[in-house]
């Protein structure tokens, strides 16, 4: 690729603004660091994708893989649906594209299904048993994790299929069936036993009954939020969720040529690019403008794409057969939805309600202590603990982002408390370490290398079925990918202090071990930072006497 219209030269050292320099006496030393780079920081799953991403760049993807998946064990599925925070904050935007994270974690997710790796083996038993109360991702992610730290494991689920909305709500075309069964079955083969079709009413007599020292409620939001909506003879209504799981389970309803669906989150995209696989002609009614829908800025893009029609600043008033009378809005300077007094009339054949969902939880009520807030749901302390000794909760049942990856990152922490609580003592999360803004890397070259393409579809034929959309990327370019990371904040080993240092104060360790000072030899000049792209040598001012 000839970027010859980019400037691609690294300036020679200019040693006259040097501001640094030696005396008589040395005034800072160097001391090598290690910062915590905001990808990793950002991580609701709270992976150390910096850490996996150096092994992938090294060819090393079983090491990788074997990296990523002891903070997350679903990196296929991730790699395909997580919303990618980490790239939001990736330092490398300020260069020239962030770095495709989810494509390289998706790169090793299927290459592990591909290639049939399993994980660690677990630790012995701890002889502790836990009940897990729902197969979505967050009661998945927390039997992951207390299995690894040698618990005994049972998930009780209530509907057919283990997922929860990773398999109802999220369609075929962006995370296929396959993929998602494999990671599943994952958990099967580390011993965790899966109840389908066991919906828990009881959780204190079921708890007895199974002779389980501790709980982890995480029943997904499945209850989709109602509207009034004035209607003297309206069409087919039902809600998105519904639509969704009656579409995946093949009883897709008839709906008419013409679909409204009412709602702004991902759950209305979705719903809108079902339809429209289903030969529909889908319309998004949204009472907010683009700017504060609650749907992904991508999910958009791509409902657009696909010839999904939205009407922005538009709420439904009234219902007549297939006429719905909507009015216009306006955003306030709060930021809110206000009616303008000015109507426009619409015709759809049907309507799917997207407005949320909520999540039920009216068989915990009975149990001591369980408190809840006004929005319906979970009270739990910082160890995500509820008001009743020994039964925690996470996921949708907890005030939080609805997310498969915040669901996962909530069973994840929730393992941990669990497991300190089961064996009386209590976990405690580490510090962290200082967090590495770009402003504070030394990348003393210039380089323009953007990302790789995840190829697509094409558009009109994307919407004839539900096959996978976006498709992965090759060994080669994951690979390529991976090596664009800038190690923010952590030593790689580029070798530019050591061979920078005109007193050769830089010892060589070897490959893994880094490198050290020899301060006898130091003169506290300061070039081994400043030729440091990462930032992970900092000058520590010596006190004088």
């Amino acid at each position: 690729m000839n970027h010859s219209h980019r400037p691609d030269l690294t300036a020679p050292a200019d040693l006259i603004t040097h501001e640094k320099g030696t005396g008589p006496q040395r005034t800072q030393h160097p001391v090598y660091m290690d910062f915590l780079p905001p990808c990793n920081h950002a991580c609701p799953a709270g992976e150390n994708i910096q850490a996996w991403l150096g092994l992938a760049q090294s060819g090393k993807y079983r090491e990788a893989w074997q990296r990523l998946v002891e903070e997350n064990p679903f990196p296929a599925i991730h790699g395909r649906v997580c919303y990618h925070p980490c790239e939001d904050s990736c330092n490398r935007a300020h260069i020239d594209q962030t770095v495709s994270i989810h494509a390289i974690e998706r790169f090793l997710g299927d290459k592990a299904i591909e290639e049939g790796w399993s994980v660690t083996v677990p630790p012995p038993d701890s002889g502790k048993r836990v009940m897990v109360i729902g197969a979505g991702p967050s009661g998945l992610s927390a039997a992951y994790h207390l299995r690894r730290l040698g618990h005994e494991v049972e998930i009780f689920e209530a509907g057919p299929v283990a997922g929860g909305m990773m398999h109802f709500g999220i369609p075929p075309y962006r995370l296929p069936r396959n993929v998602l069964d494999r990671e599943v079955d994952r958990l099967v083969e580390m011993g965790i036993r899966i109840h389908l079709n066991d919906k828990i009413d009881d959780v204190l007599l079921r708890r007895k009954e199974g002779n389980f020292d501790a709980v982890f409620v995480a029943v997904g939001a499945h209850l989709s939020k109602k509207v009034d909506i004035p209607a003297r003879d309206a069409g087919q209504i039902l809600d998105a969720l519904t639509f969704l799981k009656d579409v995946e389970a093949g009883q897709a309803p008839k709906l008419g040529r013409r679909v409204a669906i009412y709602g702004g989150g991902n759950t209305a995209m979705d719903a809108a690019r079902v339809a429209k696989r289903l030969g529909y002609d889908p319309l998004i009614i949204y009472r907010r403008d683009r700017e504060h829908m609650p749907a992904h800025e991508f999910e958009a893009d791509e409902a657009l794409a696909e010839g999904v029609k939205i009407n922005w600043l538009r709420t439904i008033k009234e219902i007549d057969e297939t006429s719905f009378r909507v009015e216009v809005m306006r955003i306030n300077e709060q930021g809110r939805p206000e009616g303008t007094g000015e109507f426009e009339t619409l015709e759809a054949d049907a309507l799917i309600l997207a407005l949320g969902q909520d999540t039920d939880t009216h068989f915990l009520k009975k149990i001591p202590g369980i408190e809840f807030d006004w929005g319906g749901t979970v009270k739990v302390g910082p160890d995500m603990m509820t008001g009743h000794t020994g039964i925690f909760a996470g996921g949708d049942m907890v005030p939080s982002e609805r997310t498969v990856t915040v669901a996962v990152g909530h069973g994840k922490k929730a393992a941990r408390f669990i497991d300190g609580w089961l064996r009386g003592e209590p976990y405690r999360k580490p510090a962290s370490n200082p967090l590495i803004g770009h402003e504070r890397l030394h990348l003393w070259y210039k380089t323009y290398a953007p990302h790789a393409i995840q190829a697509e579809t094409e558009v009109r034929e994307r919407t004839r079925d539900f096959r996978e959309v976006v498709a992965g990327l090759t060994e080669e370019e994951a690979r390529y990918e991976a090596m664009r990371c800038l190690s923010c904040g952590n030593c790689f080993e580029c070798d530019g202090c050591y061979g920078a240092c005109p007193e050769e104060a830089v010892i060589k360790l070897g490959p893994g071990n880094k490198y050290r000072f020899n301060y006898d030899l130091c003169t506290g000049c300061a070039v081994c930072s400043e030729q440091c792209p990462c930032h992970a040598i900092e000058m520590i001012t010596e006190l004088a006497g």
